[in-house]
């Protein structure tokens, strides 16, 4: 097989890919590399009209990947809006989310939740949504250990916004934790792989935490 088509199809292949990530971010920078590699193709094949289209697209993402780096360390974009442990869209965006949150936070449903799945209600655990326009970006569920630490049960995102920094906006920016009086928040033990090293915490094994002050 000439070494053109071998390009051609390394470049289809790519662009198919590109689609079946969830990332949104990822999405647009695989998808702009095919598209590149497909530019390229079809000019040296002379196919002109798929040539101009795949162009097109390498404009038409490079737009959104500014734009959405742009937005990475915005905290207008995201906000925390406090519900009920036991409000029913909490419970649902957890039910929906369960297998990941079980890897991840493989604790959760047997320290935090009931037989049926639901969160237990307690006057000292607060839970937050944390929305990004009309969309649900991520939960987050502390609970109150004492001497003005926040014990993290849950801090989940979803995975279309993963190569953000909703982190940032939670623990650096929101106040959520400073306005309930918290001064230090501990992060859940047996996490499995966390980010937070780069948000400012430090480990304190087997938990990561961050003074607030």
């Amino acid at each position: 097989m000439p070494i053109i088509e071998i390009i051609g199809w390394a470049g289809s292949a790519l662009l198919v890919f590109s689609l079946l990530q969830a990332r949104v971010l990822r999405l647009r920078a695989l998808n702009s590399i095919a598209c590149v590699v497909l530019v390229f193709y079809n000019a040296v094949i002379q196919v002109w009209p798929m040539a101009a289209m795949n162009f097109a697209l390498v404009i038409i993402n490079t737009y959104f990947i500014v734009k959405l780096l742009r937005e990475r360390h915005d905290d207008t974009v995201y906000a925390g809006i406090e519900v009920d442990e036991g409000d029913d869209y909490l419970a649902r965006f957890v039910d929906t989310h369960s297998a990941e949150i079980r890897h991840f936070f493989p604790e959760f449903f047997a320290q935090v939740t009931d037989a049926s799945g639901a969160i237990t209600v307690r006057d000292d655990r607060y839970a937050y949504l944390i929305v990004s326009g009309d969309e649900t970006a991520g939960a987050v569920v502390v609970s109150d250990a004492g001497d003005g630490v926040a014990q993290v049960e849950l801090d989940y995102v979803t995975p279309k916004y993963r190569d953000f920094t909703p982190g940032e906006f939670v623990y650096r920016k929101s106040g959520l934790f400073r306005d309930r009086g918290f001064r230090t928040v501990l992060t859940p033990a047996g996490m499995v792989a966390p980010y937070y090293e780069r948000l400012g915490f430090v480990r304190q094994d087997p938990h990561w935490r961050l003074d607030l002050d």
